[in-house]
């Protein structure tokens, strides 16, 4: 086992609650429990002696190891090629596809000789709540071909059940077992709460017959994507990616599956992303709606119209940026000392602190989700109007403040262009909005709060020097947020103040197609250290390209991006400087924005082959 592999080489799987990460060297080296948010189980990935680990493989030593998804699925499978045999491992989670939370997580790991002779060797160390509680373990070495181990933690009860004999390394468990090709055998590890009764017993034949029911429930859900473009691996899997990290019982999806994983390793911009930002959720509805997942779109704006109704009755802010799975909103930030951190990149933070941020951007994208979900009929009801409205009505006279923006930075407010877009967009989409519906609206003040943004951005925030709009008033600094502006209706993709701010971005923040979201050294952000390209910003320079009208170099960025995707199909938040996967993972954001650059660059293809309008292949 290394130390700490690359972040890339790790596969996702998840049951639609919570997620694991698992090493193409066959080991669970991150899972939370009961939920995504919740303390960790296994944390060897943020700490490689204490964080706890969960190994299922054969010797590395003599054997080569390939990993894939089975296909359209979620079932990870591990392959390992020696001279004397070939196994695999296939581990999954069965979905719980529930508006009700559990505190029962199933992890299954299923091994099969294929040819040959295999020896796989387990090895079980959990460590709960962030490695920071003891455990009690009992051992069950083996009854009736079963073995049991037992780990009792403050508040959660873990099962290890093995189709093998079992035996105690301490407060931990280890095995082995011997298949000749053809033979199979199983390790099953649930996590629950104190008071849950004890799992069914398991065979391999159990575990097989979760494996089939849980590959059905990802190939039926997948079939109902109606995307037919031309990158139909990439798409299904960055969907299934947003489906495993969206929170089943709430239909909030978190940002990435993991904390604490580095921006740069060894430095200190490494958070916690195991929450639901109202921007990347909002987001995430224009493109799941491309893609046909209507319940999930219309699940998630239900959820954010609570939030909105919620916090307008709290009489703050009528939102905050991120929330709990669960719509808590708080999250008090805090630092695990005992953790060392991957690689050394140290604090280890869980919770974050930018919840308390001012980003006024937020409003924006909230709008533009409950505008994009009108499309399928998912339409806001009175009360939530009124909670919308009254948000609305609010913003009017709160809207031209500095903030922190988009990006978190922690060096102060600034009158960032990005969020004065996106307040443009709220009233943009509130007036479009109660029009539509014909709903009682404040119009006369939405308007005019609307074209005054649209008059202040473009006399302040307009660099004569760039020829481009600018990260905020009064600098030249660019920023890749606003790659968003032509999908936003800001301005026209093709209009010249458009193509001039993103002459301006290709020459400033563009590095052999990659995208970096701005540079620090020309803006401090108030944190040490230096970050790689953000995958989110290429993806959206991609749609912009597209949009522009610049198909060949959009097809050719696109394309290029493909070969930083890691074995399996997945990214994290950024590409280091020598093509490394850098910072929490996978990212959600990220595989946001691939669906929406695919589908615009496919229509933008079709439409320059075929003809405007030309019937989709």
């Amino acid at each position: 086992m290394d130390r700490y592999p690359p972040i890339a080489d790790h596969g996702l799987v998840g049951d639609l609650q919570t997620a694991a990460l698992i090493s193409a060297q066959g080991v669970v080296d991150w899972f939370p429990a009961p939920r995504f948010d919740s303390p960790s189980v296994f944390a060897a990935l943020l700490d490689h002696d204490d964080g706890g680990h969960f190994g299922f493989a054969p010797d590395p030593r003599g054997s080569s190891r390939k990993q894939l998804y089975y296909p359209d699925t979620a079932v990870l499978v591990t392959r390992y090629l020696s001279p004397d045999g070939v196994g695999e491992v296939l581990d999954f989670m069965p979905p719980n596809d529930s508006d009700t939370p559990s505190d029962r997580h199933t992890l299954v790991r299923l091994a099969r000789a294929v040819r040959g002779t295999v020896r796989f060797e387990l090895e079980c160390r959990p460590r709960f709540d962030y490695a920071r509680a003891r455990h009690e373990l009992a051992l069950d070495g083996e009854t009736d071909g079963e073995a049991l181990a037992v780990f009792r933690g403050p508040g959660v009860t873990a099962y290890l059940q093995s189709s093998f004999p079992l035996e105690r390394d301490q407060d931990d468990v280890r095995g082995g077992v011997t298949l000749r090709g053809g033979e199979a055998a199983a390790a099953v590890f649930t996590v629950c709460g104190t008071d849950s009764p004890a799992p069914r017993p398991v065979t391999a034949s159990w575990a097989t017959e979760q494996l089939w029911a849980t590959v059905d429930f990802w190939q039926y859900w997948i079939r109902t994507s109606r995307y037919r473009g031309r990158w139909p691996d990439m798409v299904n899997r960055s969907a299934i990616t947003l489906k495993l990290l969206t929170y089943a019982p709430t239909g909030a999806p978190v940002a990435a599956a993991t904390t604490g994983l580095p921006e740069q390793v060894g430095g200190q911009r490494n958070w916690d992303y195991r929450y639901t930002w109202i921007r990347d959720g909002s987001l995430s509805v224009r493109a799941l709606l491309d893609l046909g997942f209507v319940d999930e779109a219309a699940r998630f704006t239900r959820w954010l119209g609570d939030r909105m109704r919620a916090e307008a009755d709290s009489g703050g802010e009528p939102l905050q940026i991120m929330y709990r799975v669960d719509g808590d909103p708080r999250l008090p930030e805090q630092l695990l000392p005992h953790l060392e951190g991957y690689r050394g990149s140290y604090p280890v933070r869980v919770g974050n602190a930018a919840t308390g941020q001012l980003q006024l951007d937020i409003y924006g994208e909230a709008l533009y989700a409950l505008a994009e979900a009108r499309d399928v009929g998912v339409q806001v009801d009175y009360h939530g109007w009124k909670g919308l409205a009254s948000t609305l009505d609010w913003l009017a006279d709160h809207w031209d403040r500095p903030d922190e923006g988009i990006w978190e930075t922690r060096g102060g407010r600034k009158d960032f262009t990005f969020s004065r877009v996106m307040c443009w967009v709220a009233f943009d989409r509130g007036l479009k909005l109660a029009a539509e519906h014909s709903r009682p609206a404040d119009t006369a003040r939405w308007t005019a709060a609307r074209d005054t943004i649209l008059d202040q951005v473009m006399e302040r925030a307009w660099s004569d020097k760039e020829q481009a709009l600018v990260q905020h008033y009064g600098d030249d600094v660019l920023d890749a947020s606003l790659l968003l502006i032509p999908r936003l209706g800001f301005l026209a993709p093709r209009s010249p103040s458009w193509l001039s701010t993103l002459d301006a971005i290709d020459r400033a923040l563009v590095s052999d197609s990659l995208v970096h979201r701005y540079d620090p050294a020309a803006s401090p952000d108030g944190v040490q250290g230096s970050e790689g390209t953000f995958s989110l910003c290429t993806y959206l320079y991609v749609d912009a390209l597209a949009q522009a009208g610049r198909l060949r170099q959009a097809r050719y960025a696109f394309e290029k991006m493909h070969t930083y995707a890691n074995h399996v199909g997945l990214f994290a938040e950024e590409i280091g400087p020598s093509g490394e996967q850098l910072g929490n993972f996978p990212q959600a954001f990220t595989h946001v924005a691939l669906i929406m650059a695919a589908t615009t660059l496919d229509r933008a293809l079709d439409e320059a082959w075929y003809g405007p309008g030309a019937p989709r292949r």
